[in-house]
């Protein structure tokens, strides 16, 4: 059993060269095969009466499976390999997102009202209305993608320019599942101070601020003040996104399982931004037993290395991490590959809940447990269960900026979590199927809707 699977996101294509007769190709796939390439679209890109060349993608499973399969195709006595593409490279060359202009420019007249002279009467009715720049500019559709770099998904403190192609990303996500414009701004700074004002200078343009990989506890402090100190919704995506949508699936797994959320023992591994957030949206949800756990073992009163977000989970008695799952109804694991063992999971109460979210090596792998526990999700796209946060903010920020939110509060969240868990159905609902696809439609107009009407119930909505 391999430990990873092929994915697309190390996906090869190779142009080979064979010479035109029977067999050939199927000696090049043969090949590929048995190097562990998962195949995909082949096209043919010349062919002669002495040779056919052909373009081969190939899925692996990190680089170094893919210079494996490549130097396999290259050992074929009659093959030749014209080139090698990586795709998630390519995909990625002169940048994922573009400005374009939303209206057309056809003559003077167009230039006329789109620019001087004609836009000085909307800087002068602006000016006299505040409230009118999200009427007449991209203020009301716009949010700001916004990094310090420190964090950047499970690779650590990269900075702000090697954080761009994620902010890039979340900007394509945005716009592609909630129609939301959006703008990465990478700041060279990893001072809270110079973070927080920074941010406030750049506030005028924005409907709203979608905080990303910013290390904790710094997070904390920058989305807290922020909140307090401008007008506009923010969001710090790593730790309310992965708790809304992680909350949505347990909603749907304990249905399963017949358990009420009041009642389980939920274990979370991984006392960072997303772990403590869970943890805060959960106890909002009604669960009373959470134990967590970090690099150390269970959070104990008597640990003198507590943050502050970290003590107020503490609880008595300390531990391991085994310690702690033992009897557990749930667990959810923001925090390691590998740190769970089958033997954990078999201690775990009767119909064990596993999140295993750790990317892209889980906490465990699915495959080890499959028969030990009633429902299992991880962070990635190739196993059934995927906790992705493209469930949830998309809709967040869709619904935020339609109804003129001032900020974002749990009832907010608890809602989006709840609508996205309603969108399958009780008839549609079994172990490997307790949260709607990203690319179901429904999902951001769902979320939408229910913190639209999440804001106005809690006062915050000014549309």
């Amino acid at each position: 059993m391999t430990e990873l699977t092929p994915n697309s996101s190390f996906s090869l294509t190779i142009r080979v060269q064979v010479p035109n007769r029977p067999g050939m190709l199927a000696t090049v796939i043969s090949a590929i095969s048995s190097a562990g390439g998962s195949m995909g679209q082949i096209d043919l890109i010349e062919q002669t009466r002495q040779v056919s060349v052909r373009d081969i993608t190939v899925d692996c499973t990190s680089t170094s499976h893919a210079e494996s399969i490549v130097d396999t195709v290259k050992a074929l006595p009659e093959s030749k390999i014209v080139n090698v593409y990586d795709r998630t490279f390519n995909l990625h060359r002169g940048g994922k997102i573009s400005v374009h202009s939303r209206i057309p420019l056809r003559g003077q007249e167009d230039l006329a009202m789109a620019y001087t002279p004609g836009v000085g009467r909307i800087c002068s009715a602006i000016a006299e209305n505040p409230d009118e720049v999200y009427n007449l500019t991209v203020k009301h559709n716009m949010v700001a993608i916004v990094t310090d770099g420190s964090a950047v998904l499970g690779l650590g403190n990269l900075g702000p320019a090697a954080a761009l192609p994620v902010m890039e990303g979340k900007a394509m996500l945005f716009k592609e599942f909630g129609g939301v414009d959006a703008f990465p701004i990478c700041l060279d700074t990893q001072d809270t101070d110079e973070i927080v004002e920074t941010v406030k200078r750049i506030a005028p343009v924005f409907g709203g601020v979608n905080l990303e990989d910013i290390a904790a506890p710094r997070c904390f402090e920058i989305e807290a003040r922020l909140q307090r100190e401008l007008k506009i919704p923010i969001f710090h995506d790593d730790q309310h996104g992965t708790a809304i949508v992680s909350l949505a699936a347990l909603i749907n797994a304990l249905k399963l399982v017949k358990k009420p959320m009041r009642e389980v023992k939920v274990v979370i591994n991984g006392a960072g931004a997303a772990g403590v957030a869970i943890a805060r949206l959960l106890r909002k949800a009604g669960t009373e037993d959470i134990v967590m756990c970090d690099s150390k073992g269970i959070l104990a009163r008597d640990r003198a290395d507590l943050t502050l977000q970290k003590q107020e989970f503490a609880v008595e008695t300390g531990g391991t991490l085994a310690d702690a799952m033992r009897g557990a109804d749930v667990f959810l694991g923001v925090s390691a590959p590998r740190v769970v063992t089958p033997d954990m999971v078999r201690s775990m109460a009767k119909d064990p809940i596993v999140f295993a979210m750790a990317n892209p090596i889980p906490e465990i792998q699915p495959e080890l447990i499959a028969h030990e526990v009633a429902v299992m999700a991880t962070g990635r796209s190739d196993y059934p269960n995927q906790i992705n946060n493209v469930l949830a903010f998309p809709g967040i920020f869709r619904g935020a900026l339609d109804c003129r939110a001032q900020t974002l509060t749990t009832g907010m969240y608890l809602e989006a979590a709840q609508a996205i868990a309603e969108l399958v159905k009780s008839s549609e609902l079994h172990r490997e199927h307790i949260v709607p696809s990203v690319f179901d439609e429904r999902v951001a107009i769902a979320v939408s809707a229910a913190v639209q009407q999440a804001a106005r119930h809690d006062g915050v909505a000014l549309g």
